[in-house]
């Protein structure tokens, strides 16, 4: 029986996620090119709903199978037969089936192809109730976030909090966008509506093949409601020079760009990092920055005192950006959180150094970690007694009580982020 195109790319995005821990996004950038729309269309479905769903189905897997030990590639196409099943009312159960077996032939596993196709089978007659050790297990299993993640937010927002949060990460989030320096005479509000907070930002409506067209065509850039709130952020109040520390992969560097800055300087840690903000940049068609390469946890490349505005977007777990990423949840450890808190404070250390008086210091992340953000700022305050917390310029409703700024998906129906304004005093 031939498989079709959607979902063979599916089965390989999510053998190089699992296997080669590949970001979806990637792998998904790279099968879709060589998709038609209809395919490519179910090959996003069936990879994303498969990775928000995966430790339910391997729950059930384990349900149906036992102890029996089974190959990744086996494992993979279960995993996509089984999500076809439950969550895709549309697909026939004997195509959803028969393709999954035959994915498994197709990875040179012909032996479990019988194994498969029973387990398949099983699901579409067989009750699905599942044991759980305790409540705890129970919201980790159907919200598919490792328990220890799931801990760990209990004791930071509280147990009904978390599991919000949880839920959040598996619907689907809104298409936000803005123009480019590209964009024409293409009415915008045609395809999106206003953001109620962020200017220039538009929310998808209606038909989504419009506006892959349009992106495809440079006239809009997809960029998260809370990521354009980062910029906004930045480009408020004082102009002047700018640098962009953590810049790649060009998303804020751009919309600040577009926002009349004249001097602006965006810089990363590698070569292939710079490569993917220069390409981002042309993709914005945004011209007049500054690009260099420098380790910023070890040091900047600037003298004291040079910038109006720095912004530190740092590198950091991504804890709220999973509704995007949900490969993230399964890649963390907790040790993770501590070792990009050490790396951030150094950053924002060393940016710090080459802001003016009475400059303003952007401090952002997109976790949803109290170690990676609040934390790292009191560090940075103990270090450099000269700065002061000043409120950032977003909408009242994301401004905490110590004078930072949190956005959150379960709450804001936008990605997790946390911004904090520091300003130098004179």
């Amino acid at each position: 029986m031939a498989i079709s195109p959607s979902r063979i790319a599916a089965f390989e995005c999510l053998l190089a996620i699992d296997g080669k821990k590949a970001y979806s996004a990637d792998a998904l950038a790279t099968a879709e090119s060589s998709l038609g729309e209809k395919d490519r269309g179910l090959c996003h479905e069936i990879v994303l709903g498969s990775l928000r769903r995966q430790i339910y189905l391997d729950r059930l897997i384990t349900k149906f199978a036992g102890a029996k030990k089974l190959d990744l590639a086996v494992r993979v196409a279960l995993r996509i037969g089984i999500y076809q099943l439950l969550f895709l009312d549309r697909i026939p159960a004997f195509s959803a089936i028969n393709e999954s077996v035959e994915l498994v032939r197709r990875a040179k596993k012909a032996s479990a192809t019988g194994f498969a196709n029973a387990i398949l089978r099983r699901i579409t007659r067989e009750g699905l109730e599942l044991v759980f050790d305790d409540d705890i297990d129970r919201i980790s299993v159907e919200t598919s976030h490792p328990r220890w993640l799931i801990e760990r937010w209990i004791v930071e927002f509280g147990s009904e909090r978390a599991i919000e949060l949880a839920q959040a990460n598996n619907a689907e989030p809104p298409l936000a966008f803005r123009r480019t320096a590209r964009t024409t005479n293409v009415d915008l509000d045609e395809v999106g509506r206003p953001s109620r907070y962020v200017p220039g930002c538009r929310l998808g409506t209606g038909d989504s093949r419009r506006l892959m067209e349009l992106e495809r065509a440079g006239v809009i850039y997809f960029q998260d409601e809370s990521s354009q709130l980062v910029a906004a952020a930045a480009v408020a109040n004082t102009g002047g020079s700018t640098l962009d520390v953590c810049a790649a992969p060009g998303s804020k560097t751009g919309m600040i760009r577009m926002s009349g800055r004249d001097l602006i300087v965006a810089g990363d840690l590698t070569d292939m990092r710079l490569a993917t903000l220069r390409s981002n940049l042309e993709r914005q068609g945004t011209q007049g920055i500054t690009l260099c390469r420098y380790d910023a946890a070890a040091g900047l490349p600037f003298a004291d005192n040079t910038f109006d505005v720095v912004i530190v977007d740092a590198p950091c777990s991504g804890t709220g950006t999973i509704r995007h990423n949900p490969e993230i949840r399964y890649n963390l450890t907790n040790e993770d959180f501590v070792r990009h808190s050490s790396k951030q404070l150094k950053i924002a250390l060393n940016a710090s150094k080459a802001l003016k008086k009475g400059g303003r210091m952007i401090y952002s992340t997109c976790s949803i970690e109290r170690i990676e953000n609040e934390d790292v700022i009191a560090g940075l305050l103990a270090e450099r007694p000269d700065l002061v917390v000043t409120r950032p310029e977003v909408n009242e409703r994301f401004i905490t009580e110590e004078g930072f700024a949190r956005t959150f998906p379960d709450r804001d129906d936008m990605d997790g982020f946390f911004i904090a304004q520091l300003t130098r005093s004179d």
